[in-house]
């Protein structure tokens, strides 16, 4: 017996399994305290396009849902090249942004206020995974997880136009 995803189905599937996985960071981040780096925080920015471009393909007619669906294989191999760029970051496979780091920026108010928050700000390297499960950082499980939703749109976007 062979499952078969609708193009919608895909897209819907897309949309619930990028919901999670951002929000598994967000969770990770706020509830747990691991504080993201700058690059942890770019590898978002995929998942903010994708959640709603995976949704309005949903809602499109399927004579046009084959080309959200593409988009989206699109949006998540860029999401893949970041992830696995942040890892190799991590195993010191190549260098950084020399601007890496995370925390709050600080807000308006007196030169005091500034200095007071600056000695409160903790710089996050993007060169030191806070997290590993099964020897993979968060980054490099966003590159696995990007690569199959990538590959779960394009088969879907393929199959739906054949």
């Amino acid at each position: 017996m062979r499952f078969r995803l609708t193009m919608r189905q895909a897209a819907l599937a897309v949309a619930v399994a990028a919901t999670a996985t951002v929000g598994g960071a967000l969770i990770f981040q706020h509830v747990w305290g691991y504080q993201p780096c700058k690059l942890c925080l770019e590898q978002r920015n995929p998942y903010y396009l994708g959640i709603p471009l995976a949704l309005i393909t949903a809602l499109l007619p399927p004579r046009w849902m084959w080309i959200g669906l593409w988009c989206l294989a699109v949006v998540f191999v860029v999401s893949a090249g970041m992830g696995a760029y942040h890892a190799g970051v991590e195993w010191g496979f190549w260098l950084g942004p020399s601007d890496c780091g995370g925390g709050p920026a600080a807000s308006s108010g007196n030169v005091g206020d500034l200095l007071g928050q600056l000695s409160n700000i903790r710089v996050v390297s993007c060169t030191e995974a806070a997290w590993r499960f099964l020897g993979i950082s968060l980054a490099g499980w966003n590159a696995l997880i990007s690569v199959a939703l990538a590959a779960l749109a394009g088969l879907a976007a393929y199959r739906g136009k054949a």
